[in-house]
């Protein structure tokens, strides 16, 4: 599931910036990153399984392992984790209301700190 025209996908931002605000939203980067691309996520786990919302950027000028990167934010998406295979993203998954309803307000509040900062 991808949030189209979030308003995350226009936006160019340091890395400096983006970690705290990601962190203040209760998004991690733990290993999500190489020196080229990032992603934050936010793990639902809820009785019908574990799902990550994932707020992806990558580089435009910089180093992500060097903390000193310009990112260009993409469009959050979310999965659903099989263990042992990992995440899919497939349209034919299912995602529960609420926690679709929780992601986008997620997504929102992370944009709008993002807008007060830049």
């Amino acid at each position: 599931m991808v949030f189209e025209n979030s308003g995350l996908e226009t936006m160019v931002i340091s890395q400096d910036i983006l970690q705290d605000t990601m962190n203040k939203n209760g998004l991690v980067l733990g290993g999500s990153w190489d020196y080229e691309r990032m992603t934050y996520d936010f793990k639902y786990e809820v009785p019908e399984g574990i799902y990550y919302l994932r707020m992806p950027g990558y580089t435009l000028e910089g180093d992500v392992g060097a903390n000193n990167a310009i990112l260009q934010l993409m469009d959050p998406y979310m999965g659903k984790h099989y263990y042992p295979t990992g995440i899919e993203y497939g349209a034919d998954e299912h995602f529960p209301d609420r926690i679709v309803d929780h992601a986008v307000e997620k997504v929102r509040a992370v944009v709008r700190d993002l807008k007060a900062l830049v």
